[in-house]
């Protein structure tokens, strides 16, 4: 492969680099969306539109009311909610008012809530108070003096925001008792703060502006030290990516986005809302994706173009009965990301879409995205694609040298939405970053001669059997052509014979799928050492929020 050949497989019209200097901060790409599209709805939530210039003024009063608490440039404010319209108001206060942004996922338990508040030094909170029973039992171990109590109907208006709060609490019995009885509700905070000065704090791009917390599957979690230079430069990335489709749109067509990823989880942060944002564009938040029917009954209602998911969801959606009542000819992209793409869905989705999945690849440390299939393409590749524009990759040995051509190596990456290190662990920044700056991602991958890169495995997952390497991915993506497989996961387990043996554990979509039918197809498309020893049928697979499947977890069953 010649240095940089992918870029010959660049689109007419994508540059080859990006400049993230045009704003000094985050900030100011907001404020300046916040100015252009004042009259333009920003977000779409339960029936109800949220305005640009409507976000302007709550996110304005509440950062007036973060600094009133006595809270200083650099200092870290959590955020835990599910995507609700306060979300993005609370991460435009944080970052107007200096602060730094700490994603949380809603469903951490005690424990893993109590580590990354105490990690991150969080001082103040915004939760959704579904969540607040949590926070209550470990908020004192704690630095946090400060929290911002969120309801589901916050910002739907008197009347509305009452009966979705009312149903939420008594009819659905979705917020347990909890007892914080210091913290302020959301709207008392919006209209302290509007009666509040406010002191517009110095922001500069080397400013810290988010901390996005690894899932904590390679061990303790993380946090990745995201700059507004990082974030800003995913944000152009993608928006210089994704131009070729996008430029086109009729008249009087607002860009429209479908965020049923979480905001807390940096694919949805930067890939939705920022990039919203920068667009003038609406984004449908969709605060629960496991209720495929609910989904798709919102979806109905809006001329959608832009939709970034993960592979389960894309899944879900086009296996649904109802799929077909959305409008989607309107839909130029759809991003894959979060986890590989399987042909059998990315078949499935342009089939009843005429939109192909454009499978992309990124990480918490790169704010998130790093390659992307070409959004012109028709056909499923089975890559990863290409670098964006000012992104360089390379694959490494174990040693760390350049992996020989043809054979497999550590994916490597450089640009500049590279994060900044983990925060407060500079021992686990330096186990990552090599002497050039590359960032290591412990995912396997390969190179063609076009510069197309492919994911093979995650070092931790690949399974030997016999001295010969299974990557769960390969396996995965053979079954779930199988008619009949809703959707599989692979493991490696103990094994006396060949040291690890593969796991097979399928959900069926086909009830009189049985173990027979799949390992005949395995054993007609898969060479022997990559044959599941043990297959297991169960009703769904364990799943993190966003929608990868936990290894883990299958390994203990």
């Amino acid at each position: 492969m010649t240095q940089r050949a992918w870029l010959s497989a660049y689109p007419p019209g994508v540059p080859e680099e990006i400049d993230p200097t045009q704003y000094s901060s985050l900030v100011v790409l907001m404020e300046e969306a916040f100015r252009q599209y004042a009259d333009r709805v920003a977000y779409s939530f339960l029936g109800a539109d949220i305005s640009y210039a409507q976000t302007d003024r709550q996110s304005l009063s509440l950062a007036a009311y973060l600094q009133s608490l006595g809270l200083v440039k650099g200092d870290r404010v959590a955020l835990m909610m599910p995507n609700v319209p306060q979300y993005p108001a609370a991460v435009a206060a944080v970052l107007r008012a200096g602060l730094v942004v700490v994603n949380v996922n809603p469903l951490y338990t005690a424990r893993e809530l109590e580590h990354q508040l105490k990690d991150s030094g969080a001082k103040a909170i915004f939760i959704l108070e579904n969540f607040a029973s949590t926070l209550e039992k470990c908020v004192a171990s704690t630095l946090v003096k400060h929290i911002v109590l969120c309801a589901m109907g916050d910002s739907l208006g008197l009347f509305k925001g009452a009966v979705v709060n009312f149903v939420v609490r008594s009819r659905k019995k979705l917020v347990p008792a909890f007892d914080l009885p210091d913290a302020v509700r959301f709207n008392a905070a919006v209209a302290q703060g509007g009666r509040l000065p406010f002191a517009k704090p110095m922001l500069h791009s080397n400013d810290v502006a988010v901390l996005q917390y690894t899932g904590g599957t390679t061990g303790v979690s993380k946090g990745a030290v995201l700059l507004h230079r990082n974030l800003i430069a995913n944000v152009l990335q993608s928006e210089a990516w994704n131009q070729p489709v996008m430029r086109d749109l009729p008249p009087g067509q607002q860009p429209t986005s479908v965020c049923a990823l979480p905001l807390y989880h940096i694919f949805a942060f930067t890939i939705g809302m920022m990039l919203s944002l920068r667009m003038g564009g609406k984004l449908i938040l969709i605060p629960n994706p496991r209720d495929i029917p609910a989904v798709l009954h919102e979806l109905k209602k809006h001329t959608i173009h832009s939709f970034p998911a993960v592979n389960t969801l894309f899944n879900a959606l086009a296996n649904h009965s109802d799929f077909n009542a959305v409008d989607w000819s309107h839909l130029r992209v759809s991003l894959g990301g979060g986890a590989a793409v399987q042909s059998s869905v990315a078949k499935l989705w342009f089939e009843k879409t005429a939109c192909p999945i454009c499978e992309g690849y990124g990480l918490s440390e790169t704010s998130p995205s790093v390659s992307c299939n070409p959004v012109t393409a028709t056909a499923y590749g089975g890559s990863i694609g290409v670098p964006l524009p000012g992104t360089d990759m390379k694959l490494l040995d174990d040693a760390g040298n350049p992996s020989a051509p043809g054979e497999p190596g550590e994916i490597a990456i450089k640009g500049p939405q590279v994060m900044a290190g983990y925060w407060q662990r500079p021992d686990e920044t330096a186990k990552v970053m090599t002497v050039d700056g590359y960032f290591k991602s412990g995912d396997i991958g390969t190179v063609d001669e076009r510069g197309f890169f492919k994911i093979v495995d995650r070092k931790k997952d690949m399974i030997l059997v016999s001295g010969f390497n299974v990557f769960p991915t390969e396996l995965e993506d053979v079954v779930a052509q199988l008619d009949g497989v809703l959707e599989c996961a692979c493991v490696g387990m103990p094994d006396a014979k060949t040291g690890e043996a593969v796991k097979l554990v399928v959900v069926k979509k086909d009830p009189g799928l049985t173990e027979a039918a799949v390992r005949a197809h395995c054993k007609e498309n898969l060479t022997g050492y990559k044959q599941p020893k043990v297959v297991e049928f169960c009703a769904e697979l364990p799943k993190t929020p966003v929608g990868k499947v936990l290894r883990r977890e299958l390994r203990k069953a």
